[in-house]
């Protein structure tokens, strides 16, 4: 399944980061809710996985989902840290996310 953020095509949704790969790429994390999936942040590591289970975010995560999270992720094995860092920037320009503000 994949999911459309802004022009992007991220991967997911997955329940936990288990699923996700030890790659370079960008993170989405959603709060799953019946009525809709809300983007709460957003984020680029070199190994997306890791980033997600050690992130200091994830308190703000917790205290902005009551509900279940979701997790989603974009490979960007071509494209170093600038260049990840320039999706991240355009998607919190356009989502806002309440997560993990630069």
């Amino acid at each position: 399944m994949s999911i459309e953020i802004g022009i992007y095509s991220f991967e997911g949704y997955y329940s936990s980061p288990i699923y996700i790969e030890e790659k370079p790429g960008l993170y989405a994390i959603f709060c799953r809710t019946y009525e809709k999936d809300l983007l709460i942040d957003i984020g680029e590591s070199e190994n997306v996985k890791l980033r997600i289970q050690d992130n200091e975010s994830a308190n703000c995560w917790r205290r902005n989902c009551p509900s279940a999270l979701g997790y989603t992720v974009l490979y960007t094995p071509k494209l170093d840290k600038k260049g990840r860092m320039k999706i991240e920037e355009e998607i919190r320009d356009e989502y806002n996310p309440v997560c993990g503000r630069i």
